[in-house]
């Protein structure tokens, strides 16, 4: 099985984010926030990128209902921009047929699903999992670890932050990092140790057949 996260993964979702938590903070009276500092608090949750906004603002992190108006503004936003990178479809429609394939986000289910649906990618997934779901948000493994025994398959997870690393290894998995993605920038330049990388959605095409996965056919190393 391969699993996918999908912020900055599937899809590039960073500007609808960027406007959603600016408006919020703006609700309240403040500036708003610029993209690149936006996406360097996506990857842990709605609640955390709330929380780290709010304070980045000079506003109190705990607000009562900044979560509920956030994800107002976000439902109203989510595809005023966001779109599949390019190339995913191509390489699900291809890898779809080598085993299944699954979502693991921190993202709430029901936006993720709206997402995948509206962008034409949910038919490729099995499985899509939320941050709002039975197991723990990333970076614990039990959500990933779900995924592969009900696989029963050799299991890869994509992503594209420190996040999604860490949640492989925690969970014994390869892990492929899509540089590409926004949230690639947190990990410096530096890849974490055995991961494979691919600078390009359709590089994942080489993931067709995850029984032969081999993390040191690609080197480590950062564009």
């Amino acid at each position: 099985m391969i699993v996918f996260d999908l912020d900055g993964t599937l899809i590039d979702s960073a500007r609808d984010l960027t406007e959603a938590a600016s408006e919020l903070v703006q609700d309240y009276g403040a500036e708003p926030i610029g993209e690149e500092v936006v996406v360097g608090m996506v990857g842990e949750g709605a609640r955390i990128l709330v929380q780290r906004a709010l304070g980045h603002a000079g506003l109190d992190p705990a607000m009562p209902g900044a979560l509920e108006r956030f994800m107002a503004i976000y439902d109203r936003r989510l595809l005023n921009h966001t779109a599949a990178y390019d190339g995913i479809h191509e390489v699900l429609a291809m890898l779809v047929h080598a085993g299944p394939l699954a979502v693991l986000t921190n993202k709430p289910v029901a936006p993720a699903e709206r997402l995948l649906e509206v962008l034409g990618l949910r038919g490729f997934f099995s499985e899509v999992l939320g941050g709002d779901g039975v197991h723990p948000r990333k970076p614990d493994p039990a959500a990933l670890r779900a995924l592969a025994a009900s696989a029963g398959a050799a299991t890869v997870m994509v992503g594209d932050s420190p996040v999604d690393a860490a949640t492989a290894e925690a969970a014994g998995c390869p892990f492929v990092l899509a540089a590409y993605g926004f949230g690639a920038s947190k990990f410096g330049g530096h890849a974490p140790p055995g991961a494979r990388v691919v600078h390009h959605p359709r590089e994942l095409a080489s993931l067709a057949d995850t029984r032969t996965f081999d993390a040191a056919r690609m080197p480590i190393v950062m564009r």
